[in-house]
């Protein structure tokens, strides 16, 4: 296991260290805001990112010794606001695309991956698996995070070279599995795991529980890496509705390519199509995304605090803030008809199955800044994230709504940056998108 006194993998470039000067003299009059910035935007890069000669990337997560797709993906965007005039910034987020969708060709159903293929991980899992394979858990967002950082590279950088052959390899790939999964029954996947926590193992011998066809895409687990109940992740496949509408704009005015434009738009607008028809619920009158729907009338009203979430559809790109459906889910999940939403003496929010009950998740209070038009609001939700970081200049998992210093995950790499996101998005500094 990897902790935060690991041996630093790389210095700070000047840039970076004028950058973080920058925001600390942006920030001086609000308590920790810069020092928190400081220690966990140079964390990220000194610990978690290793370089290779090929020009690749590879991301640790933190605390686990592997790389999620995902959450590789969280823990670099906030240097998107620096890639336009770092070239090493930008070639270090240029080569962790190059890494994710080699990984992709691999294994499309994986969702973390081994740094070598040293046979590390949940070998035991009843899956496909080899030994690059540190997760086998199949989850939508795994393969729309890669997506989103090969566009949102090229819109920060004007570098389109980042739509190599490895991406157009990888996206095609992801066109494959997400068209299989739009009915299950033709899919190969299983998963299985001999363990006593069930959200970690998927029923009826690994297949999953019975779906309808919807046009949505199946995905076995949620982002916290916990299993579908109903297996229509929908904030997952409005994920995957912005992702395929950027593969749109890369195949028709980069790669000139009708064919796979065609086919994302096709994917696209039948994914779309199927939220709109089945994962919009009623709530005491009012219309409302559902978290998870079967197609056979069956669905959750929730919220994780991970993302792609409910909570972040605005921040994706599905909609916009003022849309009415939106704003009514966002009102259910930001209040106790939520299961998951916790208040406490030091801070209320939103928090999952996946922790202990009266635990809320930084990520979900990023989040509810970075979806929020209000100022004032963010430098709220900025205060009480500095506030509750148990003393120890960091973002965690979760953390007690009555006691800050009782958390989960010591290190944490992707609510380190989402907190950077945030207090970037405060001060006006903004990812291209």
């Amino acid at each position: 296991m990897f902790d935060t006194n690991m041996k630093k993998l790389n210095e700070v470039s000047k840039p970076v260290l004028d950058f973080i000067e920058e925001i600390k003299e942006k920030t001086k009059d609000h308590n920790k805001w810069g020092d928190i910035f400081e220690n966990v935007f140079t964390n990220t890069l000194e610990t978690t990112v290793k370089r290779y000669e090929d020009g690749d990337t590879y991301v640790l997560t933190g605390d686990i010794p592997a790389m999620w797709l995902r959450d590789s993906t969280a823990q670099v965007r906030p240097y998107l606001v620096l890639a336009n005039k770092d070239k090493d910034m930008a070639d270090m987020i240029k080569g962790l695309v190059n890494k994710q969708f080699k990984f992709i060709q691999h294994d499309p159903y994986a969702n973390a991956f081994n740094e070598t293929f040293n046979g590390a991980g949940h070998q035991k899992d009843n899956t496909d698996l080899t030994d690059l394979i540190w997760e086998r858990k199949y989850e939508i967002d795994s393969l729309a995070y890669p997506m989103q950082l090969a566009y949102l590279y090229y819109k920060n950088t004007n570098d389109s070279s980042v739509f190599n052959e490895e991406y157009v390899k990888g996206v095609k790939e992801i066109l494959r599995v997400w068209t299989i999964e739009q009915d299950h029954k033709n899919s190969s996947y299983k998963f299985e795991r001999d363990t006593w926590r069930l959200e970690d193992t998927l029923t009826h011998d690994g297949y999953g529980s019975p779906v309808a066809y919807t046009g949505m895409t199946w995905s076995a687990f949620n982002p916290s890496d916990d299993a579908c109940k109903y297996h229509y992740l929908v904030p997952s496949n409005m994920f995957a509705v912005v992702v395929l509408k950027y593969l749109e704009e890369v195949s028709k005015d980069i790669l000139k390519d009708d064919e796979l434009y065609q086919e994302a738009r096709k994917l696209r607008e039948e994914i779309d199509k199927g939220i709109q028809e089945f994962g919009i619920v009623e709530h005491k009158g009012k219309k409302i995304y559902a978290y998870e729907v079967d197609g056979l009338g069956n669905y959750s009203l929730k919220d994780d605090p991970n993302v792609p979430s409910l909570l972040a559809a605005s921040y994706l790109g599905y909609c916009d803030f003022d849309d009415e459906i939106y704003q009514n889910t966002r009102e259910f999940i930001l209040s106790k008809d939520n299961p998951y939403y916790y208040e406490g003496e030091v801070a209320k929010g939103c928090g999952s199955s996946h922790t202990p009950v009266d635990y809320i998740w930084p990520i979900a209070l990023s989040i509810q800044g970075l979806t929020d038009p209000s100022k004032e609001n963010k430098k709220e939700l900025l205060d009480i994230l500095v506030r509750t970081d148990g003393d120890t200049l960091m973002m965690h998992e979760s953390f007690n709504v009555n006691n800050h210093h009782l958390y989960t995950r010591e290190w944490f790499s992707w609510a380190n940056m989402m907190f950077c996101e945030l207090l970037l998005d405060y001060l006006d500094i903004k990812v291209k998108i």
